[in-house]
C-alpha cells in the first residue's frame, strides 16, 4: 500500500517538527573566536633610533669618486649627507639628497631640512645604494624645500631615526642648488 499524499505531508511535517525544536535548542553561531584559527603575521617593528652624528669639523666637498655630487661629512670619516643634480641638461633638473645611514627595508619618511629661515620636507624611502639602503629622495631643483640649504647658516638634516646631522655654515651647499636650478 502507498502513502497517500496526505499521510506523506504529515510524515514530513512530523519530521520537520521533530528537526526545529532540536535546532532551536542550539544557541547562535558567534565570531568571537574567529582569530583563534588565523594565524597572524610576526609585528614588524623599526629598527632602533641612531643617534644624531658628531659633525663637529664637517664640511661639504666635492665627491671624489663623482665629482657631480656633493658630500657632507667630517674629513677622513664616512659621508653622512649626499646632494646630486640629476636631469641637469633637462627643463626640470632635480636634486637627490641621501641620508648615509641605515634604512629599514621597505621604509618611507619625511625628512626635515631646518635653518636658514625656512623648514623643506622632502619624501625619502629605502633604497639601495651601492649594496647598502640608505634614505633618499629628490625633489625639483627650483622647488623651495632646498631653501633651508640655500643659505650661509646652519641647519638641521632630520629623519626619524637616522638622527640629526647638525650642517655647519657653508656657502657650498648654496652654490650647488644654484648651479643645478635652470637658469
Amino acid at each position: 500500500m502507498t502513502p497517500s499524499a496526505l499521510q506523506r505531508c504529515a510524515i514530513m511535517g512530523l519530521g520537520l517538527l521533530v528537526v526545529v525544536p532540536l535546532a532551536g535548542c542550539k544557541p547562535p553561531p558567534t565570531d568571537a573566536d574567529m582569530g583563534r584559527d588565523i594565524a597572524e603575521p610576526a609585528p614588524r617593528f623599526a629598527s632602533a633610533p641612531l643617534p644624531s652624528p658628531d659633525t663637529t669639523g664637517a664640511i661639504w666637498a666635492r665627491s671624489p669618486n663623482d665629482g657631480g655630487r656633493l658630500i657632507y661629512g667630517v674629513p677622513e670619516q664616512p659621508a653622512l649627507l649626499a646632494l646630486e643634480c640629476t636631469a641637469a641638461d633637462s627643463e626640470l633638473p632635480m636634486l637627490q639628497i641621501t641620508r648615509l645611514s641605515p634604512a629599514d627595508r621597505d621604509a618611507g619618511a619625511l625628512l626635515a631640512l631646518v635653518g636658514n629661515g625656512h623648514i623643506g620636507r622632502i619624501a625619502v624611502d629605502a633604497r639601495d645604494v651601492n649594496g647598502r639602503l640608505v634614505w633618499q629622495g629628490e625633489a625639483a631643483a627650483a622647488d623651495t624645500v632646498w631653501e633651508p640649504l640655500a643659505g650661509p647658516r646652519a641647519l638641521g638634516v632630520t629623519v626619524p631615526g637616522a638622527g640629526r646631522v647638525a650642517v655647519n655654515p657653508s656657502i657650498a651647499a648654496m652654490a650647488f642648488i644654484e648651479d643645478c636650478r635652470p637658469g
